[in-house]
């Protein structure tokens, strides 16, 4: 009897300790004709270092498949919604000419969604980036500014 107890509270202290572990980078979910995935950021920053490389790659940018003239969905947590962040998105066109949109971004801070439409029907989606961005001081200068601290990115294929 007495060795289920200790048994019994090993595996609590356990469940507890698993509880306390820190969280794993964010996810922004994307949806796609059809088809979701679930991202983790393929490019993340840390400015605090003061490195002369602050930005390391982390993985492997995903893919879905995506017909031309459909939307591309996009929800993002709300660690990445409680800081300003943008979309940049790259198209083709029926011609096979790829071009890149103008930054869509988002500074209400409250923004946890948004859907990309192909600019004509006719169009397909190749590429969608979600950046996400930080306040850096610059110590020498005094000056501040954004810039990108974690960055996930889709591909998509006809």
């Amino acid at each position: 009897m007495r060795r289920s107890r200790v048994v019994a509270l090993l595996a609590a202290g356990g469940f507890a300790v698993a509880g306390c572990s820190a969280p794993g980078p964010a996810e922004v979910t994307f949806y796609a004709d059809g088809h979701t995935i679930t991202t983790a950021p393929v490019l993340s920053c840390d400015y605090s270092r003061q490195l002369a490389q602050p930005c390391s790659a982390k993985g492997d940018t995903q893919t879905l498949k995506v017909r031309p003239g459909k939307p591309v969905q996009i929800s993002v947590p709300g660690e990445v919604a409680d800081a300003p962040w943008q979309i940049v998105y790259e198209y083709v066109t029926p011609q096979g000419e790829y071009k890149q949109s103008e930054p869509i971004p988002f500074t209400s801070l409250d923004r946890y969604a948004y859907t990309v439409t192909p600019p004509t029907p006719a169009d397909r989606i190749s590429a969608v980036d979600v950046q996400k961005y930080t306040a850096v001081l610059n110590s020498s200068t005094g000056e501040s500014g954004l810039l990108p601290s974690d960055v996930w990115g889709l591909r998509l294929e006809a």
